[in-house]
């Protein structure tokens, strides 16, 4: 367990430190291109990221789980999935060509999506050699390198808006230099770590391999549609500042999902190794349920509090249509957060296709929400959507897990309840002072609220902190 405090340590600050960056960058872009720009260059993101579950096919969720089971095997096991990724990549470059020609009948459009081209080969290089550092439970050095990776797409960025030419291709550039970064670190840290012939693709043999994987890959199918349908049925029933709009919500919003990620980035090697001892997973799911019900309830009734505080001062009044949607939408994090351990144990356990099959039905709930309110209620309707099938989401996984260890309601509830009862009175504490005091002060209020009941209602106890110093104290 020491190890998984560490590493989620590591993941954590350093994904803090990134999202710091990419909001403020995000901030930056949506005031200097306005909302229908905005709109552009988040939908060109959008269509690089989805063709991109194709450049991976689901190698690399196999190459985490094979590697922290065997950890001897790692090079053996990183040239068979470069061998899958090799075909795997030019199989996404060709559909990164056609498939924009396929959705709009912009030119313009078409050629920032293959200036993405490079970004998205890069990305899916890094999370390979990044798979084979979490195999081995080296998580410091993605870090690191996400830190890195980001500041210098920053700068990059920051320097285009700042030359008075913030052009969309130019700024689609930049990006591509904080990928091109995480590629070359990512690959030299596992050069160190493994010899040099693990970087040999393999052909042979590859068809186990694409087997195994394919669970994750219609998993990840099923994620990148219902996480950019929403954006392209505004696109076709609104238009392009409506995604703007939106994109400001959902970029905030989405931006603390990488608090869970890194957590399950350290928790889905700990899960494999631990699969067949139900005591052991259900103790360290609940565990991770009461750490992401930390995390999530202060994020999510606070900014529930002052999201139209945060919108205009943040992005300026062009975005005031920006608070309904974000009002709403934050509280899709609660079933997002607290359903990542679900999803892990599962695929620890060898139950990925059940995960798969939640996730495609989740899809199919969130296509058909957003075609039905999106035209009715407009982009308000693209959040309701995100909730309401991330719940159903969260409802059929545990469905599922109390099926695998002996879990009742009752001590989940008992585990993350008392949080989100300390949200909701920090959210109304905040509501209420928020029009007598500058907005920014009551957050301050608001957190101390926050942990008082945390410790009154003894979600925090002695026990913990005393758990928490001996887990970061541990070599």
């Amino acid at each position: 367990m020491s190890n998984l405090a560490k590493n989620t340590a590591f993941l954590t600050a350093a994904s803090i430190a990134q999202k710091a960056v990419a909001f403020i960058y995000f901030a930056l872009l949506a005031r200097t291109l306005g909302k229908e720009s905005v709109g552009v260059y988040f939908l060109t993101l959008a269509t690089i990221t989805s063709v991109a579950v194709f450049a991976d096919l689901g190698v690399t969720s196999v190459l985490i789980r094979d590697i922290a089971a065997d950890r001897l095997r790692a090079a053996s096991i990183l040239q068979k999935t470069l061998g899958v990724k090799c075909w795997a990549i030019l199989l996404a470059v060709l559909l990164a060509v056609v498939f924009p020609m396929t959705l709009s009948n912009d030119p313009a459009g078409w050629q920032l999506v293959w200036l993405a081209i490079p970004i998205m080969i890069a990305d899916s290089l890094s999370l390979t050699f990044y798979g084979v550092l979490r195999g081995i439970e080296e998580l410091r050095y993605e870090s690191m390198g996400i830190f890195v990776g980001q500041s210098l797409s920053t700068i990059a960025g920051a320097m285009v808006i700042f030359s008075h030419d913030a052009s969309l291709p130019l700024l689609i550039g930049a990006l591509s230099i904080g990928s091109i970064w995480n590629a070359g670190f990512s690959a030299y840290h596992v050069a160190r770590r493994l010899q040099r012939s693990a970087f040999l693709p393999r052909f042979e043999h590859m068809r186990p391999v694409i087997v195994a994987a394919f669970p994750f890959f219609l998993a990840a199918v099923f994620v990148k549609i219902y996480s950019s349908v929403d954006s392209f049925t505004l696109k076709a029933v609104i238009g392009d500042a409506a995604v703007g709009l939106y994109s400001v919500a959902y970029k905030l919003t989405y931006a603390f999902q990488f608090l869970p990620l890194a957590f399950i980035g350290a928790l889905y090697p700990r899960m494999s190794s631990v699969a067949n001892d139900p005591v052991e997973l259900k103790r360290t799911f609940l565990n991770a349920q009461w750490y992401l019900a930390l995390l999530v309830s202060p994020i999510v009734f606070g900014i529930a509090a002052l999201a139209p505080e945060i919108i205009q001062t943040v992005y300026g009044d062009g975005y005031i249509d920006s608070i309904l949607p974000l009002t709403i939408l934050i509280f899709v994090l609660l079933p997002i957060f607290f359903d990542f351990p679900i999803g892990s144990l599962l695929n620890a356990t060898g139950r990925q296709m059940t995960k798969t099959k939640i996730m495609g039905a989740t899809m199919l709930i969130n296509i058909a929400i957003n075609i039905v309110l999106i035209p009715r209620i407009g982009i308000p309707g693209a959040s309701i959507a995100s909730i309401i099938s991330f719940i159903a989401m969260f409802g059929m996984g545990i469905w599922v897990l109390r099926r695998i260890i002996p879990i009742t309601t009752g001590e989940w509830f008992r585990t993350i309840g008392g949080f989100i009862g300390s949200g909701i009175a920090m959210m109304f504490v905040v509501l209420a002072l928020k029009s007598t005091m500058p907005w920014i002060a009551t957050i301050p209020i608001g957190a101390l609220v926050f942990a008082a009941l945390s410790i009154a209602t003894r979600s925090i106890t002695k026990a913990h902190w005393r758990h928490a110093r001996q887990l970061m104290h541990r070599s």
